[in-house]
């Protein structure tokens, strides 16, 4: 099943406008990246398989880029990224 826009954009502020275009572009990929991974797990055809598994690694790509500019827009998504991190590593041991 694929994500719904969680939010009105018409509805947002136009200093948090880019932000949540740059969050919904990412959602949308995920998206993409999910349906194609869950596609070619259920199919038996190797050739259709390669291409999907490939198409998914195009839309990591695209998130990866996204997630770029967000950071450049988001500062606060920054500092808490980071902090999620040191949780991880904290928790981990590492």
């Amino acid at each position: 099943m694929l994500s719904e826009i969680p939010i009105k954009l018409e509805k947002v502020g136009k200093e948090h406008l880019d932000r949540e275009i740059l969050r919904l572009a990412i959602i949308a990929e995920l998206d993409a990246i999910n349906l194609y991974e869950q596609l070619a797990a259920t199919t038996n055809n190797e050739a259709i398989r390669e291409i999907l598994l490939d198409v998914a690694k195009e839309e990591k790509t695209h998130v990866g880029e996204f997630q770029t500019l967000l950071l450049r827009e988001d500062k606060q998504q920054v500092e808490e990224l980071q902090k999620g991190k040191e949780e991880v590593e904290e928790e981990l041991g590492i």
